[in-house]
């Protein structure tokens, strides 16, 4: 096994932290973009049907 990744690589110096030679990417993380209409009545049917379900079972053998 060679060490030639070792040569690639400056020596790290705590006391001497260079910057990065650019900025950073940006980053963008969810869910930061806006929801459409449909994709929030489709939440809240997915919701409604849950809730039915867990409750209505519930009552139902109660």
């Amino acid at each position: 096994m060679s060490d030639d990744h070792d040569t690639e690589r400056p020596e790290y110096d705590p006391t001497d932290p260079a910057p990065p030679s650019r900025e950073p990417p940006l980053r963008s993380t969810a869910p930061q973009g806006e929801y459409t209409i449909e994709q929030v009545g489709t939440g809240i049917a997915i919701a409604a049907v849950g809730l039915l379900a867990t409750f209505g079972l519930a009552l139902l053998l109660a």
